[in-house]
């Protein structure tokens, strides 16, 4: 059994990276990819090692030696390599081919060592390794039938979304017999790279094979082992997240502030959404009006204004939509001036943004504070930023409380800055909110503060509003909006969203219903105190463990994100914020933290 290799290409797409180098020279957390290849491969019953080199030939050549860790390397040159694709490489090497049954390995990937273990271990001769086709991935996708023969390679031109679910990715790790190599491969490749010339891929030569009905070509699909192709730089990065060590894996993925739909096995149990909005009918709304919404411009701030309005029923003169509650707390200290008092823990996005903040940690269990506190702090400042409920404590003061605060704060001329981003969640949340024009009207010293997307279900599109009766200061904010900040996919959500408030309301409800059942499996856990909650997610005290090994433990070995919350607004002890998902995902949680007890 033997190897080849093509690294003959520039890996111009990697910049930087590759201009002084090989592609197959690229490290991936500290080693290069060829060293991670070959490392898995000697340890198997492997006879030499075929290795195309062009771009960058000597270092590699020099880098490697003529064997690796006593396995024999073959070099092959192609010297092309800037005109040629790595069909030509493949084709220099046909000779060697034809000598023995061989495992073809792509330069640019990196995989466990489970991977090579799969294919070079399966009894069938002929194998691709393939993976389910992801929306993320490029290059060659298969389709396969039930005795797992590869049956057809997509192009470009065939390839259908609506097919998706029936795609592979082929992984660029091949094993040929040596049969199949001289009867069939290499006089293909021959007489493929002689008719339309060597600008190509190896794998067409593979489709001509399989649209022949050969069918001497089998798929492997992998079951979740890990594999990564580095193309470019975003590729790169990946890779290094997903082949960290695992003290750092957790570290780098809570760094990343989002993108995890990239990772296919992780479950988000950090960043806060809704599970159960927005409905199937809302999203194929959306899918129906894509591909008009790309191509064309939002509108502006007043029309933008306008939707905004009629999703909350107050007027546009006291509303601003936008990207983000995030945009909307940055552009609110532009406007609100003085020193204004914080509960923590809390969202740190408010203690970054508010430069002049006295932050006051509740020493009690829990961190609860409520309508007094809230009062006392306001006295001994101009305003007070309050998240109700807040996060990640969960701590929730009733609306009838809230009225009182806002009564109190407006004979002394202060300000309320209150964050209802997860308000729906409570139970009669609806009933409790301030965002509306009565309440908007008699305090004009209240802003309130709403991310859409945590609470509809929609990060993704990074929609916000701010709402106060104060028109000046509205105006102000508004001044400091862009013309287009909010894109045209997120307007049209704006524009339908009515229609569906009686889904929304019974997803929230259903949300309730799951924290109350994840609350209830939480206590269970021996080292875990949960606090209650009106939030889609609990904060826990983390007893007799460390919270950030907890956090890691979780994301390496169960592919489970958490927020570690130690040291979190100068909080000290151990903790941990889990959001609430659907009951699946709810269950892994339960069952992952009970492994680890």
């Amino acid at each position: 059994m033997q190897i080849l290799i093509p690294a003959a290409g520039m890996g111009k797409r990697l910049g930087t990276e590759t201009a002084h180098k090989t592609k197959a020279m690229v490290e991936v957390d500290g080693k290069t990819l060829i060293e991670r290849c070959l490392d898995i491969a000697v340890k198997h019953p492997i006879d030499r090692i075929i290795l195309v080199v062009g771009y960058q030939k000597e270092k590699l050549k020099n880098f490697l030696g003529e064997s690796y860790k006593g396995v024999d390397i073959i070099y092959v040159e192609n010297n092309d390599y800037a005109t040629t694709n790595n069909i030509y490489s493949v084709f220099l090497a046909k000779d060697h081919l034809c000598e023995d049954d061989t495992i073809l390995i792509e330069s640019d990937l990196i995989f466990e060592p489970r991977v090579f273990e799969m294919i070079i271990n399966n009894p069938t001769e002929d194998l691709a390794l393939v993976d389910k086709y992801k929306t993320w991935m490029d290059g060659t996708v298969v389709k396969i039938s039930d005795d797992f023969s590869i049956s057809h390679f997509i192009s470009k031109a065939d390839f259908n979304y609506i097919d998706i679910d029936e795609y592979y990715k082929t992984v660029n790790i091949y094993k040929f017999s040596k049969q199949f190599l001289n009867n069939f491969y290499v006089p293909f490749l021959e007489a493929y790279a002689k008719a339309l010339g060597n600008n190509e891929y190896y794998e067409q030569v593979l489709k001509v094979i399989v649209n022949l009905d050969e069918k001497h070509l089998k798929a492997l699909p992998l079951n979740g082992e890990k594999w990564y192709e580095v193309d470019d730089a975003q590729d790169l990065d990946t890779a290094n997240l997903i082949f960290a060590a695992p003290e750092e894996r957790y570290k780098l993925l809570s760094q990343r502030y989002g993108g995890f739909w990239r990772f296919n096995h992780l479950k988000d149990f950090c960043y806060l959404v809704n599970p159960f909005f927005p409905p199937e009918s809302l999203s194929n709304e959306l899918k129906y009006s894509l591909n008009r919404l790309v191509q064309s411009y939002p509108s502006g701030e007043k029309v933008q204004a306008m939707l905004a309005a009629k999703m909350f029923d107050i007027p546009t003169t006291h509303i601003v939509l936008g990207n983000g509650a995030a945009e909307l707390i940055e552009i609110i200290t532009k406007s609100l001036k003085g020193r204004f008092g914080l509960y923590g823990p809390t969202f740190e996005e408010y203690t970054a943004r508010f430069k002049d903040i006295d932050l006051r940690v509740p020493k009690n269990e829990g961190f609860r504070y409520g309508k007094d506190d809230v009062i006392s702090l306001a006295n001994e400042n101009d305003g007070v930023i309050l998240i109700n409920p807040d996060n990640p404590s969960g701590n929730f003061i009733p609306y009838q409380e809230i009225i009182d605060i806002l009564e109190d704060l407006h004979t002394k001329g202060k300000y309320l800055v209150l964050d209802e981003s997860f308000l729906d969640f409570a139970e009669n949340g609806f009933d409790s909110s301030v965002l509306n024009t009565s309440d908007l009207e008699r305090f004009p010293n209240l802003v309130v503060i709403k991310s859409i997307g945590k609470s509809y279900g929609v990060g993704g599109l990074r929609l916000g509003v701010l709402a106060s009766s104060n028109i000046d200061l509205v105006k102000s904010v508004k001044s400091h909006i862009p013309v287009w900040n909010i894109n045209s996919i997120a307007e049209f959500y704006m524009q339908i969203i009515g229609k569906y408030e009686s889904e929304y309301q019974a997803g929230c409800i259903k949300l309730i219903q799951a924290r109350n059942q994840l609350m209830k499996d939480l206590q269970e856990i021996d080292y875990l105190k949960p606090y209650e909650s009106q939030a889609n997610y609990i904060f826990c005290k983390v007893v007799g463990k460390d919270a950030g090994l907890l956090a890691s433990d979780l994301c390496n070995k169960y592919s489970i994100l958490i927020k570690d919350c130690s040291g979190k607004g100068s909080v000290d002890g151990d903790y941990i914020r889990v959001a609430v998902r659907d009951t699946r995902d709810n269950e892994a949680l339960i069952s992952s933290l009970k492994a680890l007890s």
